[in-house]
């Protein structure tokens, strides 16, 4: 199998160090299309698709091996692995940061540093002592319209993700996006991600992350960048003024030099 067309492996530049970026939930790599190539004069530049997404095979897509955040962890250590990269910079947005979270553990000789763009462990509250932002009738519900109405899944999700209502064309990119992904495979990820639970693995990560928390995030609120602060060894906590859950998209800008203010500083 070829790992590189399998996940639809893009790399950028030719630095002595490498950083690697990981789309969310309902996205592929385009995400990073205002932030990823502004690194490329200094850094190798990776970018890829989870299996199930954008441009990977989907016909290699396996609903148990993807049933966990443990399979798409295998995507990223597979891509590591086939470009023997050692002490690479991973920038993982909204669940992919968990996901890389996962993968450091598993091989932490991969990582030098984790930068996590609007992360999240657990997006279910588990009141009083955790606040994720939904109850489970939330996510119940939202996992029946995409069952039901895929495509008024997409067209609802877009604008409350994005919460950027003065730029239509940013709602209507991201509903793009997720309107494009396969129904059945978008449906599971979206259970594996928004059910999922991380919070028993944040004390075993030992590589140094950045925690990139935007200032209004719908999805992650302010208090889910705060828990992960308190839990994640060697964390730094950097509060953003960039609204929604996509700010690579609404702020590039901002996105970029936070991000290199911190890999700068190091």
């Amino acid at each position: 199998m070829n790992i590189l067309e399998r996940n639809h492996v893009t790399i950028l530049g030719s630095g002595s160090r490498t950083i690697v970026f990981g789309h969310g939930f309902g996205c592929d790599q385009e995400m990073w299309k205002l932030v990823a190539p502004r690194f490329a004069d200094r850094y190798r530049v990776v970018l890829f698709d989870y299996v199930g997404s954008g441009k990977s095979q989907l016909d290699q897509y396996d609903p148990i091996k993807y049933g966990t955040l443990q399979g798409y962890a295998d995507d990223l250590l597979d891509v590591m692995e086939e470009l023997e990269l050692k002490d690479s910079i991973f920038v993982g947005h909204s669940v992919s940061s968990m996901i890389g979270a996962i993968a450091s553990i598993r091989n932490p000789e991969f990582f030098s540093r984790l930068v996590m763009v609007g992360p999240s462990p657990r997006y279910l509250n588990d009141l009083p002592e955790y606040y994720g932002g939904f109850d489970r009738e939330d996510i119940d519900e939202l996992l029946e319209m995409m069952q039901l109405n895929f495509s008024g899944w997409a067209s609802y999700m877009a604008p409350v993700a994005m919460q950027n209502s003065e730029r239509k064309e940013l709602v209507e990119e991201l509903e793009q996006q997720f309107a494009s992904r396969d129904p059945r495979i978008a449906r599971q990820f979206a259970e594996v991600t928004f059910y999922c639970d991380c919070r028993g693995i944040l004390s075993d990560v030992n590589v140094p992350s950045l925690i990139l928390q935007c200032a209004e995030d719908s999805i992650a609120p302010l208090e889910v960048g705060d828990y992960l602060h308190q839990h994640l060894q060697r964390s730094t906590l950097n509060q953003m003024t960039a609204k929604g859950h996509y700010p690579q998209l609404s702020q590039p800008d901002e996105t970029f030099e936070r991000i290199d203010q911190y890999l700068t500083g190091l």
